[in-house]
């Protein structure tokens, strides 16, 4: 049977997608490279692109081209399940997380292996922060910012999340070092040692180091990997415990990725008001959204009861320790908290952040960087699909920066550690994610970074790694 010119390249590319010469989230070569290296006509090309993306193998991006999708077939994660009743714990935080951060590797598994260029927005924001030390350096040289920061800076901030549905004034906001400084002012500003503070399990680690710092008492409540905190445990817990504050991540929490629900968001609220409880809001991955940004809880709040804490560090840039805090009721006291343990923010930081954001450079950033991400999620779930085991279970988050994996329940990830480390390969374990012991068959992915090349060849041999790995003394602990 005689096969026209466009069933051939059809053909030829589909097998090509079969066999990993393009991944999930790669760019197929343009209309105009496939005619030239095909000697095919612009619209026998086009013909065999519409072909496949009618099969649901490609997708066509404006302005960007044609990508491969990402299989939809991946398992959904289970809702995460409670080993025990809900109980103050105290925390200690594993050894193992120190050794992750001495290699910097909290969100990559091959910690130097480069693949991400520097985007033309973040050599502008270098411009801009240039341009910002070269103004006035006398002054900057001899003089603190003032305790809540650079007030340009604050006001562009308020702007960013009035586009979202949160109104929250400049005089409301408090520039710190970082999130994790926002985070560790808001738990020094509403608890003392001793106190319970609930977190949502799977948890952060970095909330649970600083609840170890503090002599915090942790309260895990179970967490979805897709709609966040189980809400009707954490009433049960609150029957039961008095909880000083609520620390939560309500978009893209790390590391399920997460995003809790319209309906769960109002019931934490009408819990926190009934209990008279801080609810602190980690907002670090919200800017991150591949669709429709989440609006903040920060929102519902009619009872100054929320603070909300963020920074630059996930959608920027690491290199820049600038996030701020809107403390509620306690604002006043977090900015003197503030003063106290930190005195001033890098002035010329600030105000080249706030000039960058002013000419619309930070919005255009993220419209650039939430795509790029979506194409490392596409092809770290392909990776995963093709080289790891089919009893593997994970979450397909629409934002963030990570995925969540659970393996067999006979397999540990912190034995797996040190194995991995002796072949250059940093994994995260799930251990580091409670303070009771769960998780141990569980590890964090991270797709900050384009899964090719030299990562993906590490990720086939991670897949190995933890295959082997038992219940096994690993030194850590």
């Amino acid at each position: 049977m005689k096969q026209y010119r466009y069933q051939a390249l059809t053909s030829q590319l589909k097998d090509g997608i079969k066999t990993g010469r393009w991944q999930a989230g790669e760019r197929l070569p343009s209309v105009r490279e496939l005619c030239q290296s095909e000697c095919l006509s612009k619209a026998t090309v086009l013909h065999a692109f519409h072909q496949l993306e009618a099969e649901g193998l490609l997708e066509a991006r404006p302005k960007s081209g044609y990508f491969v999708k990402a299989d939809k077939q991946q398992k959904p994660r289970p809702p995460q399940p409670s080993l025990s009743e809900p109980t103050p714990q105290p925390v200690n935080v594993p050894a193992i997380f120190r050794d992750i951060m001495r290699h910097s590797a909290a969100f990559d598994i091959l910690p130097g292996a480069g693949g991400n260029e520097a985007s033309s927005h973040i050599i502008e924001l270098n411009r801009h922060i240039s341009r910002a030390m070269r103004s006035h350096p006398e002054n900057k040289a001899m003089y603190y910012n003032e305790p809540a920061g650079n007030e340009a800076l604050r006001i562009q901030i308020s702007e960013h999340y009035r586009q979202f549905g949160l109104n929250v004034t400049a005089d409301q906001l408090c520039i710190t070092s970082g999130c994790q400084n926002a985070l560790f002012l808001a738990l020094m500003a509403t608890c003392k040692a001793g106190d319970n503070v609930a977190v949502e399990s799977p948890a952060f680690y970095g909330v649970l180091q600083l609840l170890e710092q503090l002599q915090l008492n942790v309260i895990e409540i179970p967490a979805s990997s897709e709609t966040g905190l189980d809400i009707d445990a954490f009433e049960s817990a609150l029957k039961t415990w008095q909880v000083k504050a609520c620390v939560v991540t309500p978009a893209f929490a790390t590391p399920s990725g997460a995003v809790m629900p319209a309906q769960s968001r109002a019931r934490l609220m009408a819990l926190a008001d009934h209990y008279d409880m801080a609810v602190i809001e980690d907002d670090i991955y919200g800017d991150l959204a591949f669709d429709a940004r989440p609006t903040p809880i920060k929102a519902l709040d009619s009872q100054d009861r929320v603070i909300l804490c963020s920074s630059f560090s996930k959608a920027l840039s690491r290199d820049l320790r600038i996030g701020w805090i809107s403390g509620g009721r306690w604002h006043d006291k977090i900015t003197q908290l503030k003063l106290v343990t930190q005195l001033a923010s890098n002035q010329s930081l600030q105000q080249g952040l706030a000039s960058f954001m002013a000419e619309g450079s930070y919005r255009r950033h993220l419209n650039h960087y939430r795509q790029i991400l979506k194409q490392q999620r596409d092809q770290l779930v392909s990776a995963i699909q093709n080289y790891w085991p089919a009893s593997t279970l994970f979450s397909v988050p629409e934002g963030g920066l990570a995925l969540w994996l659970e393996m067999e329940s006979s397999l540990d990830m912190q034995a797996a550690y040190p194995r991995a480390l002796e072949q250059n390969i940093i994994l995260t374990p799930g251990s580091l994610f409670s303070a009771t012991g769960q998780y141990r068959n569980y590890l964090r992915l991270s797709f900050t970074h384009p899964i090719t090349g030299t990562r993906q060849a590490a990720l086939q041999q991670l897949a190995k790694v933890v295959l082997t790995a038992g219940k096994l003394d690993c030194g850590y602990n």
